[in-house]
């Protein structure tokens, strides 16, 4: 879970590198430095929506790559390890495994160092591997670094006994948070307020990532509405996680119901992609609860204290600085988050080499104003179908409709990238014979698996998310 960049180009891990932003204020105004105290509700939201979006030609992609791991062993996601107490990757052999590129934060001393490519190196709370790709112009460029980035981590976790778990959601073990960090304590103690899913969510869960410029200004709204309008239907072709903590949940991707049902008002899509995107954003930022707030030793996480009662004077002690904002703005989890580019966030992790598949979805759906305006229209009937995605994939219908005519879209504009030949190919056989017959990743049992419908079915052990998100 990366920090949110600040406005003057402060290091992304993934994605696209900031650039010159709009000024603060009317006047033109120098944006204030991190340590400046907001004192009103619109400073604060006219700070966010100055810094959110970074306009221009698009031409960066970035991704990051999440993995689950687990001992490679043969019997490791047999349901039987649920006996054992033990995770499937211990921290200690995981950060001796990443050696040098094991981040500092949790080894210290560590270089940090970027992989062969430029992709660095991060773990997530419940020992999640991540991969953050350098932002890299071009499709084919991006995919030929983030592959040999992806070698040789993997060569490393290998030599380790660990081996990346194919599914985005942990099919055998409970959640169990490995990093003792005063964020993801605090983190977990306010999702616990909403019940387990936050545990799940940030433990036991894996996904695909990918970052694109916002684009010039007079795009943004339409490049912003498409990328929402495209998120039931690739969260539905994508699903890839049927299991979670041993049991069968009737969902196609858990991971993305984990996350819908953890903390709505952080977690769940907007109610509306129309209007100007930047004020939305602020509004939306401004009017979040506040995860916590940091401190020396334990962070406090307060209740039902958002930004804008922090700013008007809630909280006793000091007022919140930017420094604060942008640190909140970083603990919300949209399906699509603006870090001055845009951050998709809601595709299950992938098996194998098929990770390069959202991404080049993704990157051709987008590449162009034209396919961006057919995107929209394609997605028309599909718009908000977030919980059906995420419960059915595409053996609901309207999902299924649109996936056909959206991967047969993305088919026809991929060329253009010059994607690898391989990736093009894959493309096509998984829209004629995956996309077209109906059926996403979850549908295909994994060996150990059990089959759909058998003795682990918990239909409702992840309820619907809350109104907020439903379709």
């Amino acid at each position: 879970m990366p920090a949110v960049p600040g406005p003057e180009g402060a290091p992304a891990p993934s994605g696209i590198p900031a650039q010159a932003g709009p000024s603060f204020t009317a006047q033109g105004a120098e944006p204030p430095a991190a340590g400046a105290e907001l004192r009103t509700r619109a400073e604060a939201e006219a700070y966010v929506a100055s810094v959110c979006f970074k306009h221009g030609p698009p031409r960066y992609l970035g991704v990051e790559l999440e993995w689950l791991l687990r001992p490679a062993r043969a019997d490791a996601r047999h349901p039987a390890d649920l006996a054992s107490p033990a995770r499937p990757a211990d921290l200690a052999d995981l950060l001796g495994a990443l050696g040098p590129h094991a981040p500092a934060p949790l080894v210290p001393g560590s270089p940090g160092a970027p992989l062969p490519h430029g992709s660095v190196v991060t773990v997530e709370p419940g020992g999640q591997v991540e991969l953050a790709s350098r932002p890299t112009a071009g499709l084919g460029a991006l995919l030929a670094a983030v592959e040999a980035d992806t070698a040789a981590l993997h060569a490393r976790l290998a030599a380790g006994g660990l081996t990346p778990e194919p599914r985005a959601a942990d099919p055998v073990r409970p959640a169990r948070r490995l990093l003792q960090l005063p964020r993801y304590r605090a983190m977990e103690r306010a999702f616990d307020r909403f019940g387990p899913h936050g545990r799940s969510g940030m433990c036991s869960t894996s996904a695909v990532q990918v970052a694109l410029d916002a684009g010039e200004r007079a795009d943004l709204p339409a490049r912003w509405a498409a990328l929402h309008d495209l998120g039931p239907v690739l969260v539905a072709a994508f699903a890839n996680s049927p299991l979670l903590h041993g049991r069968r949940t009737g969902w196609k991707s858990s991971r993305l119901a984990a996350w819908l049902a953890l903390d709505p008002a952080r977690t769940a899509p907007p109610a509306s992609v129309d209007g100007d995107p930047a004020q939305a954003w602020a509004e939306r930022v401004v009017g979040t609860p506040l995860l916590c707030v940091r401190g020396e030793g334990e962070w406090s996480t307060p209740e039902g204290v958002t930004f804008a009662d922090w700013v008007g004077g809630r909280l006793p002690g000091r007022r919140p600085t930017v420094a604060d904002l942008e640190y909140h703005v970083s603990t919300l989890f949209p399906p699509v988050r603006p870090r001055g580019f845009l951050e998709v966030r809601y595709v299950d992790g992938q098996q194998g080499a098929d990770w390069a598949l959202p991404v080049a979805v993704l990157a051709a759906l987008t590449a162009r104003p034209v396919v961006v305006d057919r995107v929209r229209e394609i997605c028309a009937p599909a718009r908000h179908r977030w919980t059906s995605a995420a419960r059915h994939g595409l053996e609901d219908r309207v999902l299924a409709a649109a996936a056909v005519e959206l991967f047969a879209l993305a088919c026809a504009e991929l060329p253009a990238l010059d994607p690898p030949p391989e990736l093009l190919a894959r493309l096509v056989e998984v829209t004629e014979h995956r996309v077209a017959a109906g059926r996403c990743p979850a549908d295909d049992p994994l060996p150990g698996e059990p089959p759909a419908g058998g003795p682990l079915e918990t239909l409702e052990m992840i309820p619907s998310p809350t109104e907020g998100a439903r379709p």
